[in-house]
């Protein structure tokens, strides 16, 4: 006697390789798109060391995954271990996203795309004038994301030189965007010709000093204000520039959204942001 158990035993395999991952809940929101969607899929989160990642990636090829995330310190070195890269992916010199296209594991970078889904359902990026505070891995990934999108120009506001000059050399270089370097030496105006300013930067995240040094009173009521931060969701930034009269974003959305994203690489199907959106919610502690 056989038992009709109405679909297959096995899942599709999906996961993230990183350090700290006790700490990434994107487990959380994925697994709820999956259940909420009734897609045959799973998501591990796996604590990969360096030394561990060309093995770990192998062992996702020899398992059949349909793909996986990277988070730190993984973002730069496991390029070398895949088969080929994305547009922006290629730009950024990152991947946070290898997906699987017909046997073949292709890097991708939704850091970017995540941010520029919420920028884009609040205001076009075409022509921008836009200030980044910082110039680190998601300001890289936002940076070209919306130069990709049709933004003009970047002010690329940061304390080390080196890596500062790098983003500008990039954007200029290789995008049709133009970009100027400005060291972040002392305390930052807003120029007035500028429409939008990012934070980029980890200030403002719980248990850090959430008060960047810029002068907010150059921020203007017709501007727009975004930040990467997720806990808290309302930074001292945000609120700030809302003071201030400027249309805010938060950080959340570049979260879900880049799940999102990563769902329909891996699975192919457009899934709600909402179930995820709230799960998150749930796991930080603030629905």
């Amino acid at each position: 006697m056989t038992m009709d158990i109405g679909g297959s035993f096995r899942h599709e395999l999906i996961g993230c390789f990183s350090q700290g991952s006790d700490s990434n809940p994107t487990v959380a929101m994925v697994e709820a798109s999956f259940r909420a969607n009734d897609l045959h899929y799973r998501y591990i989160n796996c604590e990969v060391n360096p030394d561990q990642l060309e093995a770990a990636v192998a062992g996702a090829r020899a398992m059949n995954w349909k793909g996986f995330n990277c988070s730190i310190p993984h973002k730069v070195e496991v390029i070398k271990y895949l088969d080929g890269l994305g547009e922006s992916a290629a730009l950024i010199g990152a991947v946070n996203c290898a997906v699987n296209r017909d046997g073949k594991l292709i890097g991708e970078n939704t850091d970017g795309k995540g941010f520029l889904k919420s920028f884009l359902e609040i205001t076009p990026a075409t022509g921008k004038i836009i200030v980044l505070l910082g110039a680190g891995g998601a300001a890289r990934a936002i940076a070209v994301e919306l130069a990709l999108a049709g933004a003009a120009k970047f002010y690329i506001v940061n304390r080390s030189r080196a890596r500062g000059e790098e983003l500008t050399e990039l954007l200029n270089t290789r995008t049709n965007s133009t970009a100027e370097f400005i060291e972040w030496s002392s305390t930052y105006s807003i120029p007035a010709d500028a429409q939008v300013v990012i934070n980029s930067t980890s200030m403002g995240m719980v248990n850090t000093e959430g008060k960047q040094d810029i002068n907010f009173d150059s921020i203007r009521p017709e501007m727009f204000a975004a930040d990467v931060i997720v806990n808290p969701p309302q930074t001292y930034f945000l609120d700030e520039a809302a003071k201030r009269g400027a249309v805010t974003l938060q950080g959340l959305g570049m979260v879900v959204n880049q799940a999102v994203i990563g769902i329909k690489y891996w699975t192919g199907a457009d899934v709600d942001s909402k179930d995820l959106h709230q799960e998150l919610l749930r796991v930080l502690g603030l629905s």
